[in-house]
């Protein structure tokens, strides 16, 4: 699914803006460089710096609270690790499949098995980027990276037909995507992704229409500037997915993940104190303002 307007060469000329939504990966893998390079890192991640380049540091000195709000994105990665470990380890998902993938670089930092297929579905100008900057290392896992873009309708469901055929236990992720993109998109991809039956699991993250909000004031130009604007916040949270064939089977919040982890915003202890007075739902619906699901199939 294209998450934002016409594809451009992924190398972008070098200014401080976001020009394409492809952009994000660079700012997001700084955030990931950031982390690793903490005594106490959650997660240590090699590439990043090298893939997120001179322009993720322009663009991330170049967004508004650039660095206060690293600790969603850091907190996102590590959450998302645990889970997809899991999976793989205690469920048997013997197949991952990564969708909108960016410069992730799980296959190569994650303790896998050299059994597991992993696939990496991105714009072809992504994947030729990530493949020369990584050209001479070694994954972990058989690594397939598949270069289309994803509103091709007749691709991706070709794609999702090829990989679903193998009798597999597959789990998808599609980290830092259906925020980008509008509903109608996200119900056509989720039901496309229903329709292979090895097709397990599915882990996302999800915003709500008041964290939706947030964001736009303080990135929210940024990134409409580049064809990308913040869309997809459903109100009904993840009721959303289940007339599309899924269904939450774990919900973790970003906010009390945050708090485990260490990894929290500024006055994290005052806010906590606030929603102590707060009713047991208006606390329920602070807890699901943002969040890592795993989805299953229904």
């Amino acid at each position: 699914m294209q998450r934002g307007g016409t594809n451009v060469t992924f190398p972008a000329p070098m200014t401080t803006a976001i020009e394409h939504v492809s952009d994000t990966a660079r700012w997001v893998a700084l955030y990931r460089a950031m982390e690793s390079e903490r005594s106490d890192a959650l997660f240590r991640d090699p590439y990043a710096r090298r893939l997120a380049g001179e322009r993720g540091e322009r663009i991330l000195a170049s967004m508004r609270k650039g660095q206060a709000w690293a600790w969603p994105m850091i907190v996102r990665t590590a959450v998302m690790d645990e889970l997809i470990l899991r999976a793989i380890e205690r469920d048997g998902a013997d197949t991952v499949l990564n969708l909108a993938a960016g410069l992730d670089t799980r296959p190569y930092r994650l303790p896998l098995k050299a059994t597991l297929r992993w696939v990496e579905v991105d714009f072809p100008d992504v994947i030729a980027y990530k493949q020369e900057q990584l050209a001479g290392e070694r994954p972990a896992c058989a690594l397939e990276q598949v270069g289309i873009d994803l509103t091709d309708v007749a691709g991706r469901r070709a794609l999702f037909g090829q990989i679903g055929a193998a009798p597999r236990r597959v789990l998808v992720v599609s980290e830092g995507l259906l925020i980008y993109l509008n509903p109608e998109q996200v119900a056509a991809l989720a039901a496309d992704l229903a329709v292979p039956r090895s097709f397990r699991w599915w882990l996302i993250d999800l915003g709500s229409p008041r964290l939706l909000k947030m964001m736009e004031k303080t990135w929210g130009r940024a990134v409409a500037a580049g064809n990308a604007p913040f869309r997809f916040a459903p109100a009904e949270g993840t009721r959303f997915f289940e007339p599309h064939g899924w269904r939450e089977a774990e919900y973790r919040s970003m906010w009390e993940e945050s708090l485990r982890l260490k990894r929290t915003m500024r006055g994290a202890w005052l806010w906590g104190l606030i929603g102590r007075l707060y009713p047991k739902a208006k606390r329920e619906q602070f807890r699901r303002m943002s969040g890592i699901v795993l989805l299953q199939r229904v």
